[in-house]
């Protein structure tokens, strides 16, 4: 079978069993150091992956995909904007939303709180985050309290809470009220800044207790697919046009936190391609390495027709062979520990005592992992873009040999 000289020379060389120990062992720990960099970036990233995933599917459960407001000094239909905005396509329910600021008083202390409406979907998602109490028989006078509001006031379901209401008389005069409520259930979405600060109740009791005049209200919009709210949101915005009223998406309402996972996540990602250089490093002092003990060898086929570039194409057809070999291994294994982190999380438990997430501590009790391919086909592409340039130098070295030089003292 026909092969071309520098592929042919380039691949008997990388399967030669005569180098020195040191070449060999450098040439297994450059393939080595690139499938570790390569697994190592597809399993941070899968995580990284799972991490947001788990943040989304929290946020969701609290905020609507799609949000309406008026802006100040307008005056809102909602009832006839609502029936506008059902007929936009894409669009699952329009619902009243009312938001205000309250002071909740405990039997330890006073703090702010964001009390929302509940609309009954929004009670939906919040059934799978509650740990105590339950939101079926959620009636005027009832509450769902974020975990560390309850732990700060020294409520739990069943208990009752006095809320201060600030609210504006008829003649401007602003005062405070007190209300009693009973604290239906208890959630935990696992953000700090979530459990620590919210309250739902039904829409109606926002609307008694003042939302239009000192608070704020509009509709909540529900779809079926949350990750398409931006587009949702435009098409919406497009249809409420001239209303006086403002529209947002859950990603611009909680921009802050997934702008960190990126970050986050670039950071990683070159943090570990530091990895993959190291190896290509190895790569390029064992080629040097190669070329030199193969001085003879260039001059051969130097002398026998091979230009400058057949013997540099010679060491790079071996370059790449190491790496696309730690590519491939690294990819396979980053894939497989990607798949299993669970298990392989909860091996190291029962083998080693380490549980890397307290249940006492963490919300999450297991690592998630969300595997996705463009990021998989990201990492294999930048690594064998990385070791591809790691055998230029050695390559241009092998071309500059002389042969006259390399055969005189042979």
């Amino acid at each position: 079978m026909f092969q071309p000289l520098p592929l042919f020379v380039g691949l008997r060389y990388a399967r030669a069993r005569t180098h020195r120990f040191f070449v060999s062992f450098i040439t297994w720990v450059s393939l080595g150091g690139v499938a570790v960099g390569v697994a190592a970036l597809i399993v941070i990233l899968s995580v990284m992956n799972g991490f947001e995933s788990e943040l989304r599917n929290r946020l969701l459960a609290l905020t609507a995909p799609v949000r309406i407001s008026g802006l100040p000094g307008s005056v809102v239909d909602w009832d006839a904007l609502a029936a506008k905005v059902a007929l936009v396509p894409g669009v699952k329910a329009a619902e009243n939303y009312a938001e205000l600021q309250v002071l909740g008083v405990g039997q330890l202390e006073m703090m702010p709180l964001q009390l929302l409406a509940a609309a009954p979907a929004t009670l939906q998602e919040l059934q799978p985050l509650l740990v105590e109490g339950s939101t079926a028989d959620m009636a005027g006078q009832s509450l769902v309290l974020g975990r560390l509001v309850g732990e700060q006031l020294g409520v739990a379901a069943g208990d009752k809470l006095t809320l201060l209401v600030p609210v504006v008389t008829g003649t401007g005069v602003p005062e405070a009220r007190l209300r009693e409520f009973t604290v239906a259930a208890i959630f935990e979405a696992g953000i700090q800044d979530h459990d620590g600060s919210l309250a739902f109740g039904t829409p109606e009791m926002l609307l008694s207790l003042g939302a239009g005049r000192s608070g704020s209200v509009g509709l909540s919009v529900e779809s079926n697919d949350a990750l398409s709210a931006p587009a949702l949101a435009e098409r919406v915005r497009a249809a409420v046009e001239g209303s006086g009223v403002e529209v947002r998406d859950w990603t611009q309402e909680h921009a802050s936190y997934f702008r960190a996972i990126r970050i986050e996540k670039t950071m990683m990602a070159l943090i570990l391609l530091l990895v993959v250089g190291v190896a290509a490093f190895n790569i390029v002092a064992m080629l040097v390495m190669v070329v030199t003990d193969k001085r003879t060898d260039i001059a051969i086929l130097r002398t026998l027709g091979a230009g400058p570039g057949t013997v540099a194409r010679v060491f790079i057809t071996q370059g790449l062979l190491i790496g696309w070999a730690g590519v491939s291994a690294g990819v396979l294994l980053g894939v497989g520990i990607a798949r299993n982190v669970g298990p392989i999380m909860q091996w190291m438990d029962d083998v080693f005592g380490v549980q890397l997430f307290d249940a006492d501590v963490y919300y999450l009790t297991q690592v998630p992992s969300e595997l996705h391919g463009i990021d998989v086909l990201l990492v294999a592409c930048c690594a064998l873009v990385v070791t591809a340039a790691a055998t230029i130098y050695p390559a241009l070295r092998a071309a500059a040999v002389s042969p006259a030089e390399a055969l005189r003292y042979e």
